[in-house]
């Protein structure tokens, strides 16, 4: 997947994130209250977005590892039965049977797999509640918009 791309998830909202309002005393209490409302939803909407990243992060660095860890499977399988196999402990380098040490990098994958899918799981999470925001966010700025224009037409 291209988890990678779905940072542009975020430049979708930058709209939002930079929508600002200043308060005008002249505003009617309705309009006052949508803006604060709006203020509210940006400032979720900017905690989500930073939920978002991080989940993306910390999905990247598990592939990462995932990669790495494949990489070292296919190359003790290329390795004959009766090589030696060192693993660095500390500072130091101690033999382990190749069995043990392909069995530890299959624990090791299947480990980091399951971690993956709950980083998808977090991410599938952050990306319905951003959606949400941004749909609560959409409604509040046409309410405030439709006050705007009730406030203009009524002068």
């Amino acid at each position: 997947s291209d988890w990678s791309f779905k940072l542009s998830y975020y430049n979708e909202y930058k709209s939002y994130l930079s929508f600002t309002f200043t308060m005008s005393m002249a505003g009617t209490k309705e309009q006052q209250e949508l803006i604060k409302k709006l203020q509210s939803e940006r400032e979720k909407l900017q905690v989500l977005t930073k939920e978002y990243q991080k989940h993306i992060s910390t999905r990247q660095q598990f592939d990462a590892q995932l990669n790495e860890n494949n990489l070292v499977l296919s190359e003790f399988n290329r390795l004959k039965p009766s090589a030696e196999v060192y693993k660095l402990v500390g500072p130091v380098l101690v033999k382990q049977e190749l069995t043990e040490a392909v069995s530890t990098v299959k624990k090791r994958i299947g480990f980091i797999k399951g971690e993956l899918e709950r980083c998808d799981r977090n991410i599938s999470s952050s990306e319905d509640k951003q959606n949400q925001c941004k749909d609560s966010l959409t409604k509040i700025q046409q309410q405030y918009q439709q006050k705007l224009q009730a406030a203009a037409a009524a002068k």
